[in-house]
């Protein structure tokens, strides 16, 4: 880089004439190319090198095999950094001047930043699981809610950046270079909680911000089993981009699930063909919006396959697309009469461990992470349900609730859930959204609800293709806690409701797939042996003494032997949530996790731990760093911070 650090990188090249230039397909990201994202990297990007694309995977700084520290996400750093190996890219003996960027999260996340920048060598980008608004619909925030993925994944990364790099790719600075980022690494975490609101902070490399900025073709990939599916529509409605969304959770769809998958390597390398190697394929004649349709089922924490359909949408949005309104009714009732009611349609005061069959937000690990049966959260909320409904279109699109309602406290959240209920009385979570009722009218200022005065809000669902069996009724389940997705507020209004509708995007039903993907090829795998397998043990605990509820989460990934470089590979994540059901001060949450590495008589491992909890005016959070080399405690760091309350 300009300022004399090294980044790593890995890179494949086709073999070729010495004369022969070849597009370039960059990676980038923290998750470390050597023993972290190695095994989706095997399975990726020596298909591209084999159909004539050198590819790059470069470690960000401070992370993995390169110098430098890592400071916080997407900072003008890392933003300024991949301009540079761009540029550097292009000019090589090998490259033919056209650079292409992939990725998914992270890598999804700059890829769009860094073609918002328009660097001249850059053609085109895929991205993957990623979002145009880093507030509302990311990691941190959504609808002004504080989101515990604040918290778990900043853990995340405290665990990641401790790890050194590997002796046999940096030699004796290894050791050096460790304990630099161990006394510099951040809490990140605490970095995030210091921007409650959508400020300058969050508006850096959202997208959304201009989307006349992104002339780059954009090939936009997202999963309804994934937090990161808005993006993908928005993409398609705002910029030069192509959109597909599958069943997925956050994998790339060659290999996630639930299947089915589809062929992504040869869709990508389409992709790269048109606008690396200006191959007039027609891709960007193929439909803007390609999205499967997920037929009902009862609901599971894990699925391997869903039964659906792809459709396809030439423009979006498309304009075959039509809006039903559905009103709330009194007796608990979701109807097609908008018939004006003679008195309150109920009162939504949940108690705060409402949300535990929510799952994950952001399901990406091994164990049961989708949403299960949704008849625990249901009964503590005030639900709304269609008689007699039968919908001969399909769900597609963001479903919209307007409802007046009237506070008793200045301060509040209100969680919508649509769901799918069965004739046996289970509940399936279709779609969702939260807000925070003091953001109603921006997401930068916060404003005060005034008590016993009746005030509308409208809340965006995420965006959805479904289709409701036959015999199946719709539910709209609505409360003011959604525990542990969403960290409570201080003092939650308890919620009466007046009138509302449920705004609902129907599209005609399709008698076939309409649109057929390649099937899924993968390259060779990467080699490896496993020493332990991978398990994930995911637990809620009542405690009949003091009524506190307990959600417990590990996730151990194994150990594996690398069998080309011989380095022994071990993780373990763990995390604890905890409230009671009438107590919102009384949220906390905890995580540690373990990594280790080992090679013959090289081994280390770091214990990292944080956790958060809260009163009525501060957020309080706490971290742990411990390193050790060959079992002795090299390095220990804690850090506390202490901040105000605007949520």
């Amino acid at each position: 880089m300009p300022d004399g650090i090294k980044l790593s990188a890995k890179i494949w090249k086709p073999i070729s004439k010495k004369s022969e230039r070849f597009p370039v397909v960059l990676e980038y990201i923290p998750y470390r190319k050597r023993d972290g994202t190695h095994v989706r990297d095997a399975l990726t990007h020596p298909y591209f090198c084999e159909r004539g694309y050198v590819c790059m995977r470069v470690d960000l700084r401070g992370n993995g095999d390169s110098e430098g520290l890592l400071f916080d996400e997407y900072t003008e750093t890392e933003l300024s950094d991949a301009e540079h190996i761009i540029d550097w890219a292009s000019k090589q003996s090998w490259s033919n001047g056209n650079i292409g960027m992939m990725g998914i999260s992270w890598g999804g996340f700059n890829s769009l930043q860094v073609a918002f920048r328009k660097p001249k060598a850059l053609k085109a980008i895929i991205t993957l699981c990623s979002t145009v608004d880093r507030y509302t619909d990311d990691i941190h925030y959504k609808g002004g809610c504080l989101l515990n993925e604040n918290l778990g994944w900043g853990a995340t990364m405290l665990s990641y950046s401790s790890r050194p790099p590997d002796p046999l790719i940096v030699g004796k600075k290894w050791k050096k270079m460790w304990l630099e980022r161990l006394k510099s690494q951040p809490h990140l975490s605490d970095i995030w909680l210091k921007h409650q609101r959508r400020d300058k902070y969050w508006k850096h490399g959202s997208v959304c911000e201009d989307y006349s900025k992104l002339e780059t073709p954009i090939l936009a990939i997202g999963g309804w089993g994934d937090a990161y599916k808005n993006a993908v529509p928005e993409l398609v409605k705002n910029a030069k981009a192509k959109g597909i969304i599958g069943p997925w959770v956050h994998k790339y769809p060659h290999f996630a699930v639930p299947k089915p998958q589809i062929g992504f390597l040869q869709e990508a390398i389409r992709w790269w063909d048109r606008w690396l190697k200006e191959i007039d394929n027609g891709c960007e004649t193929d439909p803007d919006y390609r999205v499967y349709v997920m037929k009902g089922e009862p609901p599971k924490s894990s699925y391997n396959f869903r039964d659906g359909y792809w459709i396809k949408e030439d423009r979006w949005p498309s304009k075959a697309s039509k809006n039903k309104k559905l009103y709330l009714r009194s007796n608990n009732v979701l109807s097609l009469s908008n018939k004006k009611n003679k008195c309150q349609l109920g009162v939504i005061d949940s108690p705060q461990h409402c949300g535990l069959k929510g799952g994950e937000y952001c399901a990406i690990w091994l164990g049961p992470e989708l949403p299960g049966d949704q008849r625990l959260d249901d009964a503590f909320s005030l639900c709304f349900d269609t008689n007699d409904l039968i919908l001969g279109e399909d769900i597609v699109g963001s479903p919209e609730l307007t409802i007046t309602l009237e506070a008793n406290s200045p301060n509040g959240q209100l969680a919508v859930r649509l769901c799918d209920v069965f004739p046996d009385g289970k509940s399936s979570r279709i779609t969702y959204g939260i807000l925070n009722l003091r953001f109603r009218e921006s997401f930068d200022s916060p404003k005060n609800i005034s008590l016993g005065k009746e005030f509308t809000v409208k809340i965006k669902l995420d965006h959805i293709a479904y289709k409701l069996p036959k015999g199946n009724k719709l539910r709209l389940s609505l409360s003011n806690a959604y525990w542990p997705l969403v960290w409570p507020v201080s003092n939650p209004a308890k919620l009466v409701v007046k009138e509302g509708y449920l705004s609902l995007p129907l599209r005609q039903s399709a008698k076939s797939d309409e649109w057929v993907f390649p099937k899924s090829v993968v390259s060779k795998p990467w080699q490896g042996k496993e020493i332990r397998k991978p398990c994930n043990k995911r637990q809620v605990l009542f405690d009949e003494a003091t009524d506190a509820v307990f959600l417990d989460i590990e996730d151990d990934f194994g150990s594996y032997k690398d069998l080309k470089n011989n380095l022994i590979i071990s993780s373990t994540a763990r995390e604890k949530w905890s409230i009671h059901p009438n107590d919102p001060l009384s949220a906390k949450g905890e995580t540690h996790w373990t990594e280790e590495r080992s090679r013959g008589d090289w081994s280390i491992r770091t214990e990292t731990f944080s956790s958060m909890t809260s009163d009525k005016s501060y957020f309080y959070l706490k971290a742990r760093v411990e390193a050790y080399e060959k079992a002795k405690l090299i390095f220990k760091k804690k850090m506390e911070s202490k901040i105000k309350r605007v949520l």
